[in-house]
This record gives C-alpha cells, sequence and structure tokens, in this order.
C-alpha cells in the first residue's frame, strides 16, 4: 500500500485544535503518512496565538490571511501564498483533503 497523503484544512481556530488532533491520530496510526496543516481565516491567529511544537512543522500559514488580519508570523511559521490554491494544487496532485 502506498503512503496516504493528506491534507488537513483549518479555517477557523477551532478547526485548529482539530486538524491538529486528527494530525497526530494519523501520524501515530500511519506514521509514514505526508501531513500538511493548511490554515486561513481565524486559524491563523489561533497558531500564532498558540504554538504547538507536536504539529507546527506540518502547519502553512496563508499569506492573504495574515494581510488581511494585519498578522505578524513572529515565530517563523511555513507559509503558503493563498490557502485556496495550496488547497486545490494538493488535491489534484493526489492529496486527500480533510476539512477540520
Amino acid at each position: 500500500m502506498s503512503a496516504l497523503r493528506v491534507v488537513l484544512h483549518a479555517p477557523t481556530a477551532d478547526g485548529l485544535a482539530r486538524a491538529r488532533r486528527n494530525a497526530l491520530n494519523l501520524a501515530s496510526a500511519r506514521p509514514d503518512t505526508e501531513i500538511l496543516i493548511v490554515a486561513n481565516g481565524g486559524a491563523v491567529a489561533a497558531a500564532l496565538d498558540t504554538p504547538d511544537p507536536a504539529t507546527d512543522g506540518w502547519l502553512r500559514l496563508c499569506r492573504n490571511t495574515l494581510a488581511a488580519q494585519s498578522l505578524d508570523n513572529h515565530g517563523g511559521l511555513a507559509e503558503v501564498e493563498a490557502a485556496v490554491v495550496t488547497l486545490a494544487e494538493l488535491q489534484a496532485q493526489g492529496w486527500a483533503y480533510i476539512r477540520a
């Protein structure tokens, strides 16, 4: 069986908390899984306010949200140009999409 590739979409603070739990559960159950968490909307401020070393390596913040909400990525978390583009591109590449 080939490794899973899963992108978890976190558009809200609650969604980010779910995505982080889902990512940890997924990594525990299937350690060879490629995981990304793409955060936009309210999840971006939540990610900046509550860092999580266990999952932040998988996290990608939407630059459009950072700009729209005048947020500073002071923690140096990874960013993507636009969450919508990243989500569409990953799905086109065969990644499984899960909204958290």
